[in-house]
């Protein structure tokens, strides 16, 4: 893990210009924004190019993030976010953006049997879960960020990002979907 000193060092670095100090802020998060990507579209090619894409627009406008008062990271999983709001109006499906889950079709997901229906259990519980909350449930879980770093992400308070992810817990304990957790983690190894 980078220190922070280190982070900082590397994205005054990079906003000289300086490929090499991204590179190595791109190699230290690369994987967990892919992860992220991943669990919003729940297809490897997509995954893939949005990732990409999300990491050219950090590069484009890194002058723009302020060191002093912004978590990088954080801005790196908005500008992750916003990629796949991006990528699904680009699409133009008459689903609202909010209820972009799923939307992926099962024909170009390439993806072995057993995983496929993992992934169909998955798609359906979360299916039942808002954009925030799915959000929420995937930044706290799989990507283990604390409510702080989510709430930076999501743009609103840690106590609203604690409040939504107990409720959102409570909801899956409620509708027997406990395994959800178990199902995803079984995909993802």
């Amino acid at each position: 893990m980078m220190t922070t000193d280190t982070e900082i060092s590397l994205i005054r670095r990079a906003k000289t210009g300086e490929t090499e100090a991204f590179g190595q802020l791109y190699d230290t998060y690369v994987k967990r924004i892919y992860d992220f990507i991943y669990y919003k579209t729940m297809h490897q090619q997509t995954a893939e190019d949005l990732t990409s894409d999300t990491f050219f627009k950090a590069l484009r406008s890194i002058n723009q993030f302020k060191d002093e008062t912004g978590s990088f990271q954080a801005w790196l999983y908005r500008i992750a976010r916003n990629t796949v709001i991006d990528h699904y109006r680009a699409k133009k499906t008459t689903v609202a953006i909010d209820d972009i889950w799923g939307l992926g079709s099962t024909a170009d997901v390439e993806i072995d049997v057993d995983n496929k229906v993992l992934l169909e259990k998955i798609q359906s519980h979360l299916a039942t879960l808002t954009t925030e909350q799915r959000d929420i449930v995937i930044l706290r879980v799989w990507e283990g960020l604390s409510y702080k770093e989510i709430a930076a992400i999501v743009e609103k308070s840690p106590e609203a990002c604690k409040v939504s992810f107990s409720r959102t817990v409570s909801k899956l304990r409620a509708g027997h979907l406990t395994g959800l957790l178990l199902l995803l983690n079984q995909l993802v190894t």
